[in-house]
C-alpha cells in the first residue's frame, strides 16, 4: 500500500488528531457562519492553504457549508510551489495520510483523466495536504480524493483539466466537489493587497476566466493558485449555464500577527 505521509503536520496544522479537532472547533466558535447557501447545489470553492492559525478563519466558512453533503470524490486542484513534476501532475499514491487518518485516492477516475502521474510533484507540496484534515473533520468518511497539482498555470491547462474532469465524470457519474486551493496577494501591505485582489475578484465572481488570466499576467499578481481558480470556473461553466459564486470571507495574515507585509486569504463558494 503506497501512502503519502504528511509533510506539514505540526507546521501548518497540529500534529495530533485531538489538537486538530480542537483547533478547528476553536476557529469555528470565533466565526459567524452564513448558512443561507448550505442547501444550494455546491460545485466547489476557492479555499486558502496557509497555516490554519492564519487562513483557517476563511477556510472554515467553506467547509461549514458542505458538512451536510455527501460526496464520492473530492478533487483538490492546487498550485505547485516546489517546481517538481509535470505541467499537470496526478498523484500515484494509493492513500494520503494526515494525523486525522488515511484518505483513499479515486484510482479509477485518475486513470481515466490520463494526465501524467508524478508523486514527486505532490510529495513536498503543502497546498493540497492542508485540505485533508478539514475534509476528514467535515465530510463523510468514505470519500475518495484526486489531488491535481499545476506547475504550468496557463489558461489552456486550466481549461484542459476542467474539460477532462467533466468528460470523465460524464461516464463515471460521481458526486464530486472541486476545491481550488489558493491564497491571494502575497507580501504586500494590507491596503495594497486588497487593491491587487480587487483587480480580478469581480472577474472571478463573473466566471470571466480569460480576463482573470490576462489580468494576473499583465499586473504580475501574486495569487499563487490562479490556474486552480480558473479550472474551477471553467468546470462550473460546463456543469451549468448559470454558475454562481459568492465570497464567504476575506482576511489576511496581519489579522493574526500585525505586519506591513501580509498574505491575503479569500474563500469563495461556487454553486448552481
Amino acid at each position: 500500500m503506497n501512502t503519502r505521509k504528511p509533510i506539514v503536520a505540526g507546521k501548518f496544522y497540529p500534529s495530533k488528531k485531538e489538537e486538530i479537532i480542537e483547533m478547528i472547533e476553536n476557529i469555528k466558535s470565533e466565526e459567524k457562519i452564513d448558512y443561507t447557501l448550505k442547501d444550494e447545489l455546491i460545485i466547489g470553492g476557492v479555499v486558502p492553504h496557509a497555516g490554519y492559525m492564519f487562513s483557517g478563519y476563511e477556510a472554515i466558512h467553506f467547509f461549514e457549508l458542505i458538512k451536510e453533503n455527501t460526496y464520492d470524490t473530492v478533487i483538490i486542484i492546487n498550485p505547485n510551489h516546489t517546481g517538481y513534476g509535470e505541467a499537470i501532475s496526478l498523484s500515484g499514491y494509493d492513500y494520503w495520510e494526515t494525523p486525522m487518518g488515511k484518505v483513499e485516492l479515486d484510482k479509477e477516475f485518475i486513470e481515466k483523466l490520463n494526465f501524467p502521474i508524478s508523486n514527486i510533484a505532490h510529495q513536498f507540496e503543502h497546498s493540497g495536504e492542508v485540505m485533508l484534515p478539514f475534509l476528514n473533520y467535515y465530510v463523510n468518511k468514505n470519500i475518495k480524493i484526486i489531488p491535481i497539482t499545476l506547475t504550468s498555470q496557463t489558461y489552456e491547462n486550466a481549461k484542459k483539466v476542467a474539460t477532462q474532469i467533466y468528460k470523465v465524470n460524464q461516464k463515471l457519474n460521481r458526486k464530486i466537489l472541486i476545491i481550488a486551493s489558493s491564497d491571494f496577494t502575497h507580501y504586500q501591505s494590507p491596503e495594497e493587497g486588497k487593491k491587487q485582489d480587487e483587480i480580478v475578484l469581480n472577474d472571478i465572481l463573473n466566471f470571466e476566466s480569460k480576463k482573470v488570466y490576462k489580468k494576473v499576467i499583465e499586473n504580475k499578481l501574486s495569487i499563487c493558485g490562479f490556474g486552480c481558480i480558473i479550472t474551477l470556473l471553467e468546470y462550473a461553466k460546463l456543469v451549468t449555464q448559470t454558475p454562481k459564486a459568492k465570497i464567504l470571507r476575506k482576511g489576511n495574515s496581519g489579522d493574526v500577527i500585525p505586519s506591513d507585509e501580509v498574505v491575503d486569504y479569500i474563500s469563495i463558494l461556487v454553486f448552481k
